[in-house]
């Protein structure tokens, strides 16, 4: 039997290359482009490029008006300006993790966005990398953030329990999946509430009923979206449950009924979802500042007479950072977009300068 033929092999020419032609190439080149951008644009995470030399953005995903409440045509160019709307506790380490990212390493982390226009806060997991050429020099900087938010809203907020109730309750907690956090008293609880995560809070009212019940109250009267359950001792008075209830509470159940408890939990986590802690721009300034905590209030004070972080931190004994807390809480709570803003909600409810201080021009 002759041996099969083989086709000889045509050598490629200049005119007529055997792979493909330039056009050719060209077009694969943007197939894989506009593929690539559509898995992008459709992405729930935002996928972002930077220029470190710049300083700039040069590209991001659609998801980026979903996460920042921004359109992204009104987005800002600046590395630096963008980073602003990192909560001002974040701003550093994230400065640091780009840094980072800029020098070859691969980083993830996690930070606190304050929304630019309506001061939402939502919680970032970005994992950034660096994009290299050919030499394998760092050109730009690339990241994938996603959103977390939705998840941390399943937050425990436990209130007033012995500690070995609290850390049994937190226990279980944790066992479903919530991220729990105790705290010994209602003033130590409303102290940091503003700053909270949304969640839920499980008021137990074996003991100290009265100031427990202070929690709800409080919550309702600054407009502080943590629903309330209210636990309480097995066939208690019906007279305890509908105070609980007038107070603010959302639900009153006996402590050792776990299993309504699990699907009371889960019915307030499902509703604080969709809620909103902002304060609309429509409520009067005075009502707006009403809403403020003591030290929110103390912190608005030294700011109209003038204050800078530091001597306001030094006034109040507290610490530089936690006033630039205040500060940035302030700004969402009174949905002030500047300082000048912001002391001009504080003159309009009236709120003036102390005695003796002169405020500062802005």
């Amino acid at each position: 039997m002759a041996p099969e033929k083989t086709r000889p092999a045509v050598a490629p020419t200049d005119d007529e290359p055997a792979f493909a032609t330039e056009e050719a190439l060209a077009h694969h080149a943007r197939f894989l482009e506009a593929n690539l951008r559509s898995f992008a644009d459709n992405s729930t995470n935002l996928i972002w490029i930077g220029d470190p030399e710049a300083g700039t953005i040069v590209y991001r995903s659609a998801a980026y008006a979903r996460i920042w409440g921004v359109p992204c045509e009104d987005a800002p160019d600046g590395l630096a300006t963008w980073i602003q709307d990192v909560h001002p506790e974040d701003r550093q380490q994230v400065e640091h993790a780009l840094a980072r990212v800029a020098a070859g390493e691969v980083v993830q982390f996690e930070y606190r966005l304050v929304r630019p226009l309506d001061g939402a806060v939502r919680r970032l997991r970005d994992t950034s990398f660096p994009i290299l050429d050919g030499a394998g020099v760092v050109i730009q900087i690339g990241g994938i953030a996603e959103d977390l938010t939705l998840e941390d809203m399943r937050h425990v907020y436990i209130v007033n329990g012995t500690a070995r109730d609290a850390r049994a309750l937190a226990g279980w907690m944790r066992a479903l999946g919530y991220r729990a956090q105790t705290f010994a008293s209602a003033a130590a609880f409303l102290d940091l509430a503003p700053a909270l995560a949304a969640g839920c809070v499980l008021l137990d009212l074996r003991r100290k009923r009265e100031e427990g019940l202070s929690v709800p109250r409080e919550l309702r009267a600054r407009s502080i979206g943590l629903p309330t359950i209210a636990l309480d001792i097995a066939n208690a008075d019906i007279s305890r449950a509908v105070a609980a209830m007038k107070a603010g509470a959302v639900d009153y159940l006996p402590i050792e009924d776990k299993a309504s408890l699990q699907t009371a939990l889960a019915d307030a986590i499902t509703g604080c979802q969709g809620a909103s802690r902002t304060t609309s721009r429509d409520e009067s300034a005075a009502a707006r500042i009403a809403r403020l905590t003591p030290r929110e209030r103390e912190v608005l004070l030294g700011l109209v007479d003038g204050g800078t972080n530091k001597v306001i931190a030094q006034t109040l004994g507290i610490s530089p950072r936690t006033v630039e807390l205040h500060r940035a809480q302030l700004m969402h709570r009174l949905d002030a977009a500047s300082l000048t803003e912001l002391l001009q909600l504080a003159l309009a409810a009236g709120v003036s300068p102390s005695a003796g201080h002169q405020r500062k021009p802005v």
